[in-house]
C-alpha cells in the first residue's frame, strides 16, 4: 500500500489542515488562523468541520472502480468483451484496484483521525452531543469503507487507530484479519454509531437511521458467510430489526419520481438518501465528482470532457427489462429504464434543456448535442450524468460545471434498499413468502417506477434479486449482491453469471442509419465462464509487494477485540 503508508503518517494533521475545501455548499470553512491540530476543534463548529472530508475526498479514487466493479461485474456496463471487467480477467496491475484500494484505506485513515482527535483535542467549548455526532459520522464512514473493502477482497487487515500502527511501525507487517472477524469489526462499529448518532443531523449528513440502515445491509450479507445453502437466522433476524427501525423511525420517504434522484435540485439532498458522497466543484481537485466524464456520450457537456460513447447497458440488463434496441416501440411503463439506460428515440427534458431538450436519435448528423452514439449494444448511460455544462449543470445549481466535475451527489445508500433488505430479511430461508410486511415494502419500491403495475402476491429470492438490479443498477452496487449470494450459495451466483449475455449487436449502427434491415441485426453472444475464485478480487501489485502478509498464502488470523474498547 504505497500510499496508504505514505499517507497514513500525515493523515492526523491532513484531516484538519483541509477539510476547509471539501465542499462548499455543504459544509463551511473554518477560519483562517484554525489550521493548527492543536488550535482546532474547539468549538462545535470546528468539529463538524474535521469530518466534512469525509463525505468527498477520500472517496474520490475509488470513483471508477465504484462503477466498473460494482456494476459491470455484475453484467450491467459493457464497454467491450475485451474489457478485462467485462471478462473477469482482473490482476493485480489493474489501476482502478490500485486506486480503490488507496481510497478506501484513505478513507479508515481519515475516520481514525477525526476520531482520536475528537476523543484527545475537543476543547471544554466543544458539547458532549457535537463530539458524539461527528465520531459517529466517522464512525459510520469507517464501516462503509471496511464493507466495501471486505466484499472486493476477503480477507484485510483491521487498523482500528493510525497511531497505534504509526507508533509500532508495522504498517508494512499487518497481517490479514478473517472475514468474520472484519464484520464483527464493521457491526460493533455500526452499533456504536448509532448509539452516538442524533436522529436528525444537519442537512445530508449522517444521522443515526444512516447507520441502522447499513447495517441492516451488513447483517443481510453476514447473514451468509460460511454456510452452506441456507443463512444464519440469528443475523436475518438482526437484518430484519434494524429494517425496520429504519422503516418505522426515519422521518424520510421514497422519492415519487424515480429519476429526481440523479439530479443536483432534486436528488442531492432527497430524503430517500440515507448515505451519500458529496461533491463540490473547487480548486480542490477531488472533492468533485468525475463519474459522468466516464459514461456520458462525446460532448454531452459540451466542453470536451466526456469519453463515454463506447461505453452503455448490456443487452442482459436491457432483457432484464423487456427491452430490445430493434425495437422502435418500448414495451416497458418502468419509468427506471430510461432514467437508467437512453436508447433510441428516448428524450430527456433535463438534459440539453437550452435548446428543448435531448432526443436519443443515435443518428449523429440529427443529434442536437453532436454526440456520437457507439456503443453496440443499443443502450448508453444515463444515472450520474449532469448534462451541458451550462444549460443543465447551472440551471440545476446556479453555477456552471467544470471539466471533470460535478456537484451530483452519489448516493451509497437509499431508503429503496432498505425496503427490499426487509423483504428479503424476511424472506429468510424460505423458497417463498406471501408476508404482507415483505411484500408491502417490495411492493413500495416497485410500484414507485411502476405505478400501474399489479402487486406482487408472492416473493422468491430470484424476484428481490431482479428487483434490486432493476432498482440500483448503474449505481455501484449490484455487484456485492452476487458477493452476498455466494456466500452460501456459489453455484447459484456463479450460474446467473455465466448464463448472462455481456455480447454486443452485429450491424446495429447501420441498422440505426437505415443502412441494413433488421433481420441483419444479430447478436454476437458473448458469455463468461467464472468459478468461486471471482468473488475476491486481486489485491494490487503495490499493495503485495509493499505489505507481503497480503499475498493469498499468507493465512489471515483473528482480530484482538479486546484491543478495542467496543
Amino acid at each position: 500500500m504505497k500510499k496508504y503508508i505514505i499517507n497514513i503518517k500525515v493523515l492526523a494533521l491532513f484531516a484538519i489542515l483541509f477539510v476547509a475545501t471539501a465542499c462548499e455548499d455543504f459544509l463551511h470553512r473554518p477560519t483562517e488562523d484554525a489550521y493548527t491540530i492543536d488550535g482546532f476543534y474547539q468549538t462545535n463548529e470546528q468539529c463538524f468541520q474535521a469530518a466534512n472530508i469525509l463525505y468527498n475526498s477520500p472517496w474520490y479514487d475509488f470513483q471508477r472502480g465504484y462503477i466498473w466493479i460494482g456494476d459491470q461485474l455484475a453484467g450491467n456496463i459493457y464497454t467491450g468483451t475485451s474489457d478485462m471487467y467485462q471478462n473477469f480477467n482482473l490482476s493485480s496491475s489493474n489501476e482502478d484496484l490500485t486506486n480503490a484500494s488507496n481510497s478506501l484505506w484513505l478513507v479508515n485513515g481519515h475516520a481514525n483521525a477525526v476520531i482520536e482527535n475528537i476523543a484527545s483535542k475537543a476543547g471544554p467549548n466543544v458539547s458532549t452531543s457535537v463530539k458524539n455526532t461527528v465520531t459517529g459520522e466517522a464512525m459510520t464512514m469507517k464501516a462503509l469503507a471496511y464493507f466495501y473493502l471486505v466484499r472486493i477482497w476477503g480477507e484485510i487487515p483491521i487498523i482500528h487507530s493510525n497511531s497505534a500502527v504509526i507508533g509500532a511501525g508495522t504498517s508494512n507487517k499487518l497481517k490479514k484479519n478473517r472475514i468474520e472477524d472484519v464484520y464483527e469489526y464493521i457491526e460493533r462499529t455500526l452499533l456504536k454509531a448509532i448509539e452516538l448518532l442524533p436522529e436528525q443531523n444537519a442537512q445530508g449528513r449522517i444521522n443515526k437511521y444512516s447507520a441502522a440502515g447499513l447495517l441492516a445491509k451488513v447483517y443481510l450479507t453476514r447473514s451468509g458467510l460460511n454456510q452452506t445453502g441456507t443463512r444464519d437466522q440469528n443475523y436475518l433476524d438482526k437484518a430484519k430489526t434494524y429494517a425496520k427501525m429504519v422503516i418505522d423511525e426515519y422521518p424520510g420517504k421514497l422519492e415519487p419520481v424515480y429519476s429526481n434522484l440523479f439530479r443536483i435540485s432534486t436528488g442531492n439532498y432527497n430524503s430517500e438518501n440515507l448515505i451519500s458522497w458529496r461533491w463540490t466543484i473547487s480548486d480542490q481537485w477531488t472533492s468533485q465528482n468525475s463519474i459522468q466524464s466516464d459514461v456520458a456520450l462525446t460532448n454531452f457537456t459540451g466542453m470536451a470532457d466526456t469519453w463515454g460513447t463506447w461505453r452503455g447497458l448490456t443487452i442482459d440488463l436491457q432483457r432484464l427489462f423487456g427491452e430490445d434496441p430493434r425495437n422502435d416501440t418500448r414495451v416497458t411503463n418502468d419509468t427506471r429504464r430510461k432514467a437508467t439506460m437512453m436508447m433510441r428515440g428516448d428524450h430527456y427534458p433535463y438534459f440539453w434543456r437550452h435548446v428543448g431538450g435531448f432526443i436519443a436519435t443515435f443518428n449523429d448528423d440529427n443529434n442536437v448535442a453532436g454526440a456520437s452514439f457507439g456503443v453496440p449494444t443499443g443502450a448508453n448511460m444515463v444515472k450520474h450524468i449532469v448534462g451541458h455544462v451550462e444549460g443543465d449543470h447551472k440551471a440545476e445549481n446556479g453555477r456552471n460545471g467544470d471539466r471533470m466535475a460535478t456537484d451530483l451527489a452519489t448516493h451509497v445508500l437509499r431508503l429503496a434498499d432498505v425496503y427490499l433488505i426487509y423483504a428479503e430479511a424476511i424472506l429468510g430461508n424460505n423458497a417463498k413468502t406471501s408476508d404482507s410486511e415483505a411484500l408491502k415494502y417490495f411492493n413500495l419500491v416497485r410500484n414507485r417506477a411502476m405505478a400501474s403495475a399489479v402487486p406482487f402476491t408472492e416473493l422468491t429470492f430470484e424476484d428481490i434479486f431482479k428487483e434490486r438490479r432493476k432498482e440500483f443498477a448503474c449505481e455501484g452496487d449490484n455487484w456485492y449482491d452476487f458477493v452476498r449470494l455466494s456466500y452460501y450459495n456459489a453455484s447459484q451466483a456463479i450460474s446467473w453469471i455465466n448464463n448472462q449475455e455481456r455480447g454486443s449487436y452485429n450491424n446495429l449502427t447501420a441498422f440505426f442509419k437505415n443502412e441494413t434491415a433488421v433481420e441483419n441485426v444479430t447478436v454476437n453472444t458473448f458469455k463468461v465462464t467464472v468459478t468461486e475464485a471471482v468473488f475476491k478480487l486481486p489485491f494490487p501489485e503495490i499493495d503485495l509487494a509493499i505489505n507481503p502478509n497480503l499475498q493469498p498464502q499468507v493465512p489471515a488470523v483473528p482480530f484482538d477485540f479486546n484491543s478495542i474498547p467496543y
